[in-house]
This record gives structure tokens, sequence and C-alpha cells, in this order.
């Protein structure tokens, strides 16, 4: 057992943002169904405390559980909804680094959450048909936030082919239009709030696309406040007298000071390398780039 938790840590640690992503999707799923399971079998209920992490459709009952925008996005309860969703999310995962950076999909992935989240509570309070079921109805689940990445790879690469259990080869962008066009013709259906909140979560994904085209990253709001909210506190050192001339400053912080800018340099070379291609580089890039691969 300590061997196969060491095995989940080291592929953590390991493994990129859409592994990572399946790693608290997965962890917390396996938990509230466990949870459930010891409260059924001692005649207990935990539907009460699990709605704390869902969203709902109201915004009285939302100002009670601000952090549930976020939360929701990580909740399964359902096995076929947790499969599809961690599915969808390791294949167009995959899919978007290729074609994006590690930072855009943390960003379309939040993104899409909460254009699904808002469209959601908006058609609940807005149509007449959903507004009667507002004050009982919740959302959970990835769905949004998936087809976010999903429809962003679709804009990037609408020619791009993936084939599908009975359906063959397929372009991106016929199955985005697809999942779309379902989406939409099942608004009324049983589960219309979560269709709902689909519809949002591809919008998300184009709109994200669409303006990364245009060199304007509608997620670079959203990866400045995580970053500031990740940022780790390094234990201090205790004080070294260093001896020389008074306000020389050490060598080793000049040469940290130079690498930094060196990866940063290479970081934001290989973001343009993603959006518009090797040719996009002008001489010294190339140069750049190719002395980084050296070292």
């Amino acid at each position: 057992m300590a061997t196969i938790i060491t095995d989940l840590k080291e592929n953590y640690r390991r493994g990129n943002l859409v592994l990572r992503l399946i790693y608290w999707n997965t962890g917390l799923f396996v938990l509230l169904n466990l949870l459930i399971i010891v409260a059924r079998l001692f005649n207990g209920e935990v539907s009460g405390w699990v709605e704390w992490l869902e969203l709902p459709a109201t915004p009285a009952r939302l100002l009670t559980r601000p952090w549930s925008v976020v939360t929701y996005m990580f909740v399964h309860l359902d096995l076929w909804h947790f499969l599809f969703n961690m599915l969808w999310l390791y294949w167009f995962g995959g899919l978007f680094l290729q074609f994006f950076s590690t930072k855009h999909l943390r960003g379309v992935y939040l993104l899409g959450g909460l254009l699904g989240a808002l469209f959601f509570i908006g058609a609940y309070n807005l149509f007449p048909y959903f507004r009667p079921l507002a004050d009982y109805s919740c959302l959970l689940g990835a769905s949004a936030a998936v087809l976010a990445v999903a429809c962003a790879v679709a804009y990037r690469e609408p020619e791009y082919r993936v084939n599908l259990l009975l359906l063959g080869t397929i372009r991106l962008k016929y199955l985005a239009l697809a999942v779309v066009l379902l989406d939409l013709l099942m608004v009324t259906g049983q589960n219309g709030g979560g269709h709902i909140a689909h519809l949002g979560g591809a919008l998300a994904g184009l709109w994200f696309a669409a303006s990364l085209s245009k060199g304007r990253d509608v997620t670079a709001g959203l990866n400045r406040l995580l970053d500031l909210l990740t940022i780790r506190q390094t234990p201090r050192r205790p004080k070294m007298k260093v001896y020389g001339t008074r306000g020389s400053r050490p060598a080793d912080y000049d040469y940290n000071a130079r690498r930094r800018a060196q990866n940063d340099e290479v970081d934001r070379i290989l973001d343009k390398l993603k959006k518009s291609g090797y040719e996009s580089l002008t001489e010294e890039e190339k140069r750049s780039l190719f002395d980084a691969s050296k070292r």
C-alpha cells in the first residue's frame, strides 16, 4: 500500500497539468463516494454538506457558499459522468498542450467553469421555465471546464482528425459543433441546467482561442490571480556575513538573476512558437532557442 501511494505521489509530481487535474477530480470523487457509502451503512446522510461544494442556482444561496463557483467543477458523484469528463479531459487536454501552454490550460479550465456557472445561474433566474426550480437546483461536474478546453483546441486546429469509437475519423470542428448542437437541443430536458453550463464552457473556449489568435490572452488576469494565490513562502535562511567591499553583491545573485532572465526569455519564445509557428521567430529568437536547447 505504501508503494502504491509513493508511486501516485511521484506520478503526480512528474505529471503535467492534465494529469494533475485528473488527480484532483479523481481524489474528490473517491472521497465523496466513500463518505456516502459509510453514511448509508449507518443510516446517515451526507447530501446536506455535499451541497456546500455544489453550485447553487440562486444568488442568495451562492452568497452563503461563494467558493462553490470553483469547487463545483471538481465534484462528481455519478460514475459515468466522472468517467466521461475525465476521458475528454485526458484526450483534449493532451491536444491542448500541443498548441497552447500549461498556463493557458489552467486559465481555460477555470474560465470555462466560471462562464458555465454564470450561464447556469443566469438561466435559472431569467427564464420562467427554470425559475420554479431555482431554489432546489445545484450544478456539479467538470463538463463546462472540459468543454472549454475541447472547443479551444477545435478553434485552433479545426481540421485535426480524431478517431471515435463507432463513428470513425472526424474533424474537430464537426465534433465540437455536434456537441454544442446537442446541448442546445437538450436545454429544456431533464438536465437542462447542465447543458446550459456546457454552452457557457464552449463559449469560453472559443472566446479564448479567437482572442489569442488576435494577440490577446483573456486568461491572463485569472492566471495572475492564481500565481498570487499559489506563491510559496520559502523558508528563511540564516543571515550570513559577507566580507568584501561595502555595497558589492555576491556573484551568485548576479548569476541567478541572469538565469531567471534567460529562462523568462525562453518561455516567451516558446509561447510565441506555439501561437504563431517557427517562421514567426526572429533570427535572434531562433538563436536564443538553439542556445537554450544545448544547455
